[in-house]
């Protein structure tokens, strides 16, 4: 087995609040900024989660593509030996001719993914879309992102679009590439609960899988979310598309969070104002599991191999960042580091832990949802308008090196692994999840009602 790698992520995000598009790339400057590309080998990156956006490329009219900035970008990361990972679309609603949850996007993004393939025939993986399930919770079923819906049928709508966006975009590029990959990213969550929430963490639990599932075409009549696929406007028809034509993942990218972890607490009053949350079913509190006593998270490794158990495909950590202190979080990709050894020890065929916002990101605090100026360092801190690395970059670039990374701050745990950690204590004990695949029962009895809400806590 060769040994795990490291790439390399920029938080691209070009999320559209009302009329508002709030765009990471310019934000963080490496829009401007060429020798980006040169510091980024000189941590010995090979492999780079890159954008190529919509939104970018083709703002006014799908016929008509500005190539300006790509084209100078790409082929010099061809000429520094990293291989880029293009991103299409990451938690965009696509420019301003289409959305989520209309009928033009996924033809429209393979139109732009066919446009890419044939001016950069070199380039050999894609994520067409970045976290489909997530970007339809943020934005059709929670409402934060445009189009800015609160319901489980525009959230099925945006969901299903992002997934044909992604079959149809890969369709387009393998005519032209024949051996283009798709690396599909998605959250990789877990959510805990207390016994008399569990009804509603099974749910969301089997919810995680969902993207993976469809692409895979495993979502037949027996699966348990297929009824509430159709009862929010998906047909049985477009459903059994995916059992007749899947569009599986040639490496499934994982994104992992402290916040990733969830708590599910009926005391709604032993938590803050912003941990409410409601199905149409009660009221409970929403929390990060990391912040309450007495639940055992399941950590990286576990999540790992729950993915790999389930599909048996190559898997990669596609995002790991924790938004701390700089020695907090070189403890953070450390940690992830470690866990997704010990997966692969464990049989999971993990190939790589990609660090992620090497620039660092802007506002995700409040979810893109209001423009703060609230940053977050990354491998450099971009504040001054030029790359200062931080004490990340040291730990890059040992394991780009498969080099042993010593020193003094990895003698302390985590903050996440100490006492410290906890503010709240839950109402009762907390559950012992469901096996998941006996979860149909009572997944299938929230349906009917279910419709939740988050907050807007999303960084450590």
């Amino acid at each position: 087995m060769n040994r795990l790698d490291i790439w390399g992520g920029i938080e691209c995000s070009h999320c559209r609040v009302g009329d508002t598009y709030s765009d990471q790339l310019t934000r963080n400057g490496h829009w401007h900024r060429f020798d980006d590309l040169d510091a980024l080998a000189d941590l010995g990156l090979k492999t780079l989660r890159y954008p190529l956006l919509w939104e970018h490329t083709a703002p006014d009219n799908p016929d008509t593509c500005d190539w300006a900035w790509p084209d100078e970008r790409l082929p010099r990361l061809r000429e520094l030996g990293i291989n880029p990972i293009i991103g299409l679309v990451h938690h965009g609603s696509g420019p301003r001719y289409t959305a989520l949850h209309q009928d033009n996007f996924a033809s429209g993004l393979a139109q732009h993914a066919a446009n890419v393939a044939r001016r950069y025939p070199w380039l050999t993986h894609f994520t067409p879309v970045n976290e489909p399930l997530t970007t339809a919770r943020f934005s059709a079923l929670y409402g934060h992102w445009y189009p800015h819906t609160a319901d489980d049928h525009n959230f099925v709508r945006a969901l299903l679009n992002q997934l044909e966006a992604t079959r149809l975009s890969m369709k387009a590029i393998r005519e032209i590439i024949p051996h283009a990959q798709l690396v599909q990213t998605e959250d990789l969550a877990q959510i805990h609960s207390t016994s008399a929430m569990r009804y509603q963490a099974d749910f969301e639990n089997q919810r995680r899988w969902l993207s993976f599932d469809i692409l895979c075409g495993k979502v037949t009549p027996a699966h348990p979310f297929w009824n509430y696929l159709c009862q929010h406007g998906a047909s049985e028809a477009e459903l059994q598309t995916w059992i007749d034509d899947p569009c599986p993942p040639d490496v499934m990218g994982l994104n992992h969070y402290l916040t990733s972890e969830r708590f599910l607490d009926e005391a709604i009053d032993n938590y803050w104002p912003c941990h409410a949350a409601s199905n149409h079913r009660q009221r409970y509190a929403d929390v990060e599991a990391v912040r309450v006593g007495s639940v055992q998270l399941a950590g990286v490794t576990s999540l790992l191999l729950q993915a790999w158990q389930r599909y048996e495909l190559p898997l990669a950590i596609t995002e790991a960042h924790l938004n701390c202190t700089r020695e907090e979080q070189v403890r953070w990709l450390h940690y992830v580091w470690e866990a997704s050894e010990a997966a692969r020890q464990q049989g999971a065929d993990v190939r790589a832990v990609t660090v992620w916002s090497l620039f660092g990101a802007y506002d995700w605090d409040s979810l893109l949802t209001r423009p703060a100026d609230s940053y977050e360092t990354g491998v450099f801190d971009v504040r001054s308008g030029q790359l200062r690395p931080t004490l990340l970059a040291k730990l890059v670039r040992q394991l780009a090196h498969g080099q042993p990374f010593e020193h003094p701050v990895l003698q302390s745990l985590g903050w996440w692994q100490r006492p410290g950690r906890v503010q709240f204590q839950p109402s009762t004990a907390p559950a012992q999840p469901s096996v998941l695949k006996a979860v149909k029962s009572q997944a299938e009895a929230a349906y009917a009602t279910h419709q939740d809400e988050e907050d807007l806590e999303y960084a450590a």
